[in-house]
């Protein structure tokens, strides 16, 4: 079994201070590896970087055209958002439009990444509801196709017909037999593949434009609804959001906690899977902008590469003082 190896680098003045270890995969249209770094059997949860697999079915079942969904709410179906007010307010109608209310969620509440919605909480003194949970686009999509189903409420047990539809729709894009699963941060279950898997189905989603099936024409509108709504997926400020608009809408790129990073290239046919081992997103963020450049969708000098690859470290004076970089590998 391979080791990971080196993916990010963080230097103070002449010294490497810090390294991330990883692993890395690029897969074609055909499900085969361009290119690996590390290990790429390594068994992995692919947490939230995989919320589109999970939206598959939704659009596959009929339920997205029944309840006539939108673009944006495909791509917060997809979203690990911010709990600001553009993703809230648009959830919250969704609930709405189904006929129902934040306790119909199964994800639990969290306090808002977004910094007015979360100083607006404390101000109010009053606490997170789930809809500011960061997953709360993707449970809307879970209760649609629960609601659509007329199946039971406890939409989150692995044995419910929805996670039963997203472990299928797992297993056929990636390729693999998942290994088992574990409790995602939403509740959710999350099922382990290979780093491999991760990207065959990344590739499996970039290529879908070259097939006429159902599955593979739902792939193709989540990924137009992720790259045309980029600050759904994720938010001000964060790296989803910032290098999709780098890159011009022609790359949808999706972080998972833990230091997993994907992205789909349609463009190339190739999807990619990131996973760093100690689970710093610094050096996830760092990694898939570096392969992004590598692979010539993304600028190096670009203001928004620069926040993640080959980042100025300050003190807390503003003095230069060190760099966030990639491993030299990744620059191909």
């Amino acid at each position: 079994m391979a080791k990971p190896v080196p993916m990010a680098e963080v230097w103070r003045g002449p010294l490497l201070e810090s390294l991330h270890l990883g692993h890395a995969v690029i897969c074609d249209a055909s499900g085969q590896v361009v290119r690996s770094w590390g290990d790429p059997d390594a068994v992995i949860y692919p947490r939230s970087s995989v919320k589109m697999i999970q939206a598959l079915p939704l659009i596959t079942s009929g339920a997205a055209a029944r309840y006539g969904l939108t673009s944006e709410q495909l791509a917060l179906a997809c979203a690990s958002h911010n709990g600001a007010h553009i993703h809230t307010v648009r959830v919250n109608s969704w609930l709405d439009q189904l006929g129902l209310g934040d306790d119909d969620f199964r994800c639990g509440p969290q306090l808002p990444d977004d910094i007015p919605a979360r100083i607006e909480l404390i101000k109010s003194d009053n606490s997170p509801c789930q809809v500011h949970n960061n997953c709360s686009g993707k449970h809307a999509g879970f209760l649609t196709l629960t609601q659509y189903l007329g199946a039971g409420t406890e939409y989150i047990e692995v044995d419910h017909p929805v996670q039963q539809a997203c472990l299928a729709a797992f297993e056929e894009t990636t390729g693999q037999d998942s290994p088992g699963y574990g409790i995602d941060g939403c509740s959710a279950p999350n099922f382990a593949t290979t780093v491999t898997g991760l990207a065959r189905s990344m590739a499996w989603f970039a290529s879908a434009g070259d097939r006429s099936d159902r599955a593979s024409q739902a792939a193709q509108q989540l990924v137009a609804a992720m790259t045309a709504h980029p600050e759904l997926v994720a938010g001000e400020t964060r790296a989803c959001t910032n290098l999709m608009r780098a890159m011009g809408g022609k790359v949808a790129i999706k972080t998972g906690a833990e230091a997993v990073f994907i992205a789909i290239l349609p463009e190339q046919q190739m999807g990619v899977a990131v996973k760093i081992t100690d689970g710093a997103t610094r050096a996830s963020e760092c990694a898939i902008a570096a392969l992004m450049v590598s692979l010539g969708v993304l600028e190096a000098e670009h203001p928004a590469t620069r926040k993640y690859m080959n980042k100025t470290l300050y003190s807390r004076r503003g003095l230069e003082c060190g760099a966030i970089r990639p491993a030299a590998e990744l620059l191909f």
